[in-house]
């Protein structure tokens, strides 16, 4: 069951964490996002497609060229976001959204305004990053 969100609703620290209302406002902004990305996306294949690399000049060409592979791979990019995305709205659905995977405690709701698709508190990402570049620089 689905809640109407007032129109100027913000989750609040003073609330639940997770309540009915502050599931529905972050479904609600991983959709917008969501649809953004698709649009975008969209945008961009519609562009790749009027675009011609027949251009006579092979500086153009190499420029064209260039140009493209950064649009795919932007696009790719925003593919993989919106596969966060849709993952973040199946934990919604299934209630462990807004929990970190590593501890089970709530990530926070600034943390979440800022990046809606975290799946780790700031400690836990912290601690995470500290261990990617101690291997790395190992």
């Amino acid at each position: 069951m689905r809640v109407t969100l007032p129109h100027d609703y913000k989750p609040s620290d003073a609330e639940p964490f997770m309540n009915a209302l502050q599931q529905e406002y972050f479904r609600q902004k991983l959709l917008r996002w969501r649809d953004q990305l698709v649009r975008e996306s969209t945008e961009t294949l519609s562009h790749l497609q009027q675009e011609s690399l027949n251009e006579p000049d092979i500086t153009d060409r190499a420029s064209l060229e260039t140009d493209r592979a950064l649009e795919l791979r932007t696009r790719d990019r925003a593919r993989k976001l919106i596969s966060k995305i849709d993952e973040a709205l199946k934990r919604i659905e299934d209630g462990s959204y807004g929990f970190c995977e590593e501890t089970a405690q709530p990530i926070g709701l600034k943390r979440l305004e800022a990046r809606p698709i975290a799946t780790l508190s700031i400690e836990a990402q912290e601690r995470h990053e500290r261990q990617e570049r101690q291997y790395r620089d190992d």
